[in-house]
């Protein structure tokens, strides 16, 4: 018998989408982040990025990991009701 393991991400996820399913789906960055994305994005692919700005990429994607994650478990709760 194998136990499940939920990452940490998994928990924030769940506990996010348990509080308000359709917000949790409802939600986007906001543009001024999503413009700081890009223009870390475009500055990787021309000249690379420095440590912070690897950094405070590396924290964007956390954060869009735990947002899909969020997302998926609202869709599957609302689904499930």
């Amino acid at each position: 018998m194998t136990a499940e393991y939920n990452s940490v991400y998994d928990e924030l996820a769940f506990f996010l989408a348990s509080l308000s399913p359709r917000r949790v789906l409802a939600y986007k960055a906001s543009p001024k982040a999503q413009e700081r994305v890009s223009m870390l994005l475009k500055k990787n692919k021309i000249e690379g990025l420095t440590t912070e700005e690897n950094s405070e990429m590396e924290r964007y994607m956390t954060v869009e990991h735990i947002v899909r994650l969020a997302k998926a478990k609202a869709l599957q709760k609302l689904n499930n009701q």
